[in-house]
């Protein structure tokens, strides 16, 4: 995967955006969100988006025996997200592989850019780990509300 690099800013236009508050849990005793917490709210929009397109990840688990795994991260940290903030993390689908999907990921405060990352997922059989394709309708909803998928 390759590294952020330059303006994490430039020609970002999300494929799926969630809307996200920040609660004391989320923070450290200065009222800062603790930065792992922001792989949080990546990956519940992630998540959120897949739901949105109507594949459950537990219902995946039970019945495909399918789990999704991070496998690659490079975040870039930009300001600080604090107690009470109102975000938005958003997500666009980079590319799009057999059993893997790239995103680049943005959490945003007020138009304002706070992080910005790459986080590469495998697609995993549950009994095994092992990589493995995704079903095809997962595929098919994915391409539709990302960009085209490539071969690898």
């Amino acid at each position: 995967m390759q590294r952020l690099r330059g303006d994490p800013h430039a020609d970002f236009r999300a494929d799926f955006s969630w809307p996200l508050r920040v609660y004391y849990e989320d923070t450290d005793a200065g009222g800062i969100v603790y930065y792992a917490n922001f792989l949080k709210f990546f990956e519940r929009c992630r998540t959120e988006w897949l739901r949105e397109l109507g594949f459950d990840q537990a219902r995946l688990a039970a019945q495909e025996r399918l789990q999704f795994v991070v496998t690659e991260l490079a975040v870039r940290y930009l300001k600080p997200a604090r107690l009470d903030d109102r975000l938005d993390v958003s997500a666009r689908l980079a590319r799009l592989g057999a059993a893997s999907l790239h995103f680049e990921q943005q959490l945003v405060r007020d138009g304002e850019l706070l992080a910005a990352g790459q986080v590469k997922v495998a697609c995993v059989s549950a009994d095994t780990l092992a990589p493995a394709a995704m079903p095809a309708g997962l595929r098919r909803a994915l391409a539709a509300s990302g960009p085209a998928p490539k071969s690898r």
